[in-house]
This record gives C-alpha cells, structure tokens and sequence, in this order.
C-alpha cells in the first residue's frame, strides 16, 4: 500500500478567481442570485438575495431585473418576491440530457437498490457540494429522499469522500482550500481524519459514512476509476440505519456497490 500523503497547507486567499482578466463578474452575480434558492424555497426578495449573496441591493435589483427579463426568474407581483424560472429547468434539462452515462447507469442502480432496500444515486461535485445526476429508490424508509438536483456535502458523506479520494491531485486541492474557507471548523474535523480514509479506500475500494451527515442512513461510495467527459462521477448507496447493524451492510453493500461500478464502466467502454 503507498503512504497516504497528508492534506496540503492552504492559503486563506480566495480572491483567485477575481485576478483573472477573463473572468466576467457580473455574471458570476447573477448565477450567484440563481443559486441562492433553498431546498423548499420558492419566493426570495431581493433583500433575501442581498443577504445571502453580499451584494448590494441596487445590485441586485438589476440582476433580478435583467433574470426575469430572460426568463430565469419569474417575479410574483402580489408579494414582490421572485420565483426560480422555466429558463433554468430548460438549461438544466440539456445538461442531464447529455449525460448518457445515466441511462446506462440506472438500470444497474435500480437493480441493486432493490436487491438492497435502499437508494442508489449517481453524483458529481459542482463546487464545494455534491449533486446528484441520477437516483434510484426502492423503498419508502427513508427519511431523506434523494432526487435529481439534490445536493450533499462532501466531507460528511460517503460519496464526498470518495470523489476527494478519487479525484485528480490539483482539483481536490483546489476544492478542499474552498472547503476550508467555507467551513474551517468542518474542515478542520475532516482533516485530523482524512488520511484514515484515504487508506481505508485504497485498500477496499469504497469509502463509508455511520450515521454522520443523516442519524439514520448508513451510506457506501464507490468513484469511478477516472473522469467520463471530464467529470468524475460516483455511485453511492444510502440504506435505512435500523434494517441491519452497519458492520452487516458494509460486508453486504459495499463489495455490491463496486460490482456495479466495475459493470457500468464496463457498459461505458472504460475496462
């Protein structure tokens, strides 16, 4: 087994991004103003997108000006609030659409989901979250419901930790300096455990969360081996913690869960 390399040192600089001459601002804001929706959330003000995103309200009303005027918010006049707009589910809708490997990938997810009793899901990192790109339920026990567009974060889940053990030296890095800046007491925690993780990865092949980010799901992640159309994907499989003790379903799920991986790379023409 090679030496488990320690997390790197990190800089609190995160103004990278704003010394690049080709990086446009503005439209940073705007995306920034799309993305400030909640799971469960609807209508946002605009003071609501000034609180979350940092901007100015003069900003911002022209950002949700110019959103609504191309069809990305849809503005509810009676409560002079905004609502997310078709526009986004159209651009949404040709990303999944061009991910082929979810048709592929679903039949073998739905299958073990079953064999299971749980959920398996198909993901990819956006940002400083994971998201899921495909899901397969098979059961009602779950309390947490996992969909397509649902986001997870990554140091406290399974499929988190497989994609940093997994991804390429520089993305990681990059990604856990934003993590870091994020959420540093997380990060911190994350840390003085990561190097356990790696190598428990490196020798099994998955990686696993008891009960960590949800008191009552038992969840398992396998990556696959390399990038597909320059993304890293990973499988992941969230099973009800009260259906069996977790030491069972890590010797019941897990070597499954890399079965199927091998399988749809396989399909995918990667082995």
């Amino acid at each position: 087994m090679t030496a488990t390399p320690e997390l790197p040192e990190f800089a609190d600089d995160d103004a990278g991004q704003t010394r690049d001459p080709q990086f446009a601002t503005t439209l940073a804001r705007g995306i920034d103003i799309l993305l400030a929706y909640r799971v469960g959330e609807s209508l946002l003000a605009n003071k609501d997108f000034a609180e979350r995103t940092g901007l100015s309200r003069p900003t911002v009303a022209r950002l949700t000006h110019t959103l609504t005027t191309l069809g990305y918010l849809r503005r509810d006049a009676a409560q002079g609030k905004y609502r997310l707009g078709a526009a986004v589910l159209t651009a949404g809708y040709s990303l999944l659409a061009g991910m082929h490997v979810r048709q592929i990938a679903h039949p073998l997810m739905k299958a073990l989901g079953n064999k299971l009793g749980g959920a398996v899901s198909l993901g990819l990192r956006d940002r400083i979250s994971m998201v899921y790109v495909e899901t397969a339920r098979s059961t009602d026990l779950l309390r947490y419901t996992p969909d397509i567009g649902a986001t997870l974060p990554i140091l406290t889940t399974a499929m988190g930790r497989a994609w940093l053990c997994r991804a390429p030296a520089r993305e990681r890095d990059e990604t856990l300096n934003r993590l870091k800046l994020a959420d540093p007491e997380g990060y911190a925690r994350f840390a003085a455990q990561f190097a356990r993780i790696r190598s428990a990865f490196e020798q099994n092949g998955f990686c696993s969360c008891r009960a960590e980010w949800r008191e009552d799901v038992y969840a398992f992640a396998v990556p696959l081996s390399r990038a597909l159309d320059g993304r890293l994907f990973v499988v992941n499989c969230a099973i009800p913690a009260q259906q069996k003790t977790f030491a069972a379903l890590e010797r019941e799920a897990a070597p499954l869960l890399v079965e199927l991986v091998q399988e749809l790379e396989a399909r995918l023409g990667m082995r």
